[in-house]
């Protein structure tokens, strides 16, 4: 199933955290909706705000797999070079070319890890001034029987301010994650 990603801008966290409690209880789970900030003790503050995680506002799987493709194209270059230029039929053979393309792979994938730690998540980037700003971005996947739904919510709610839309999370993803959180919090204890 195709989601949409609606993406608001709101000033006041109590405000969104009420839109969060209207819309969970229109029965959107809890796991389609979120809350970007960089206000993180604030976000904890408010115990019904599902943030983003640390983690998944910085950008470290996709630079962490550009590493990882720029380290394979850099072991497979070692390797093509061992084999054109005669240098893997000498005494010591593959061996110190094999392990000097693992180590280009680990280093480059290291390497693009460290990049993204350092940068805000791609699909976040155009907030970052929204951000900076100290306002916060409230973020809904919705399936396209929800959107209306939606819509009429958001309209009693003037201050979150809307911001366009973007690509969504999988519905499998969503669900799996709201089955797993349903076994471990309900289920399991």
């Amino acid at each position: 199933m195709k989601m949409t990603r609606n993406y608001w801008i709101g000033t006041d966290l109590e405000e969104l955290e009420a839109i969060e409690r209207e819309l969970e209880a229109s029965g959107a789970l809890r796991q389609q909706i979120h809350v970007l900030t960089l206000d993180d003790t604030s976000a904890e503050n408010h115990h019904q705000i599902h943030d983003v995680q640390s983690l998944m506002k910085k950008d470290l799987i996709r630079s962490g797999l550009f590493g990882l493709a720029l380290g394979l194209c850099m072991g497979l270059l070692v390797l093509l070079t061992a084999q054109f230029a005669g240098w893997a039929e000498s005494p010591a053979g593959w061996l110190p070319f094999v392990f000097l393309a693992v180590i280009l792979v680990g280093f480059f994938t290291w390497e693009g890890g460290l990049w993204g730690i350092q940068t805000l998540n791609s699909k976040f980037r155009r907030f970052e001034q929204t951000l900076e700003a100290g306002k916060h971005v409230f973020f809904v996947d919705l399936r396209p029987d929800q959107e209306s739904m939606v819509a009429d919510l958001m309209r009693r709610h003037p201050s979150a301010e809307f911001a366009g839309t973007g690509a969504a999370s999988p519905h499998w993803l969503i669900v799996w994650q709201y089955r797993m959180r349903h076994l471990f919090t309900e289920t399991l204890p």
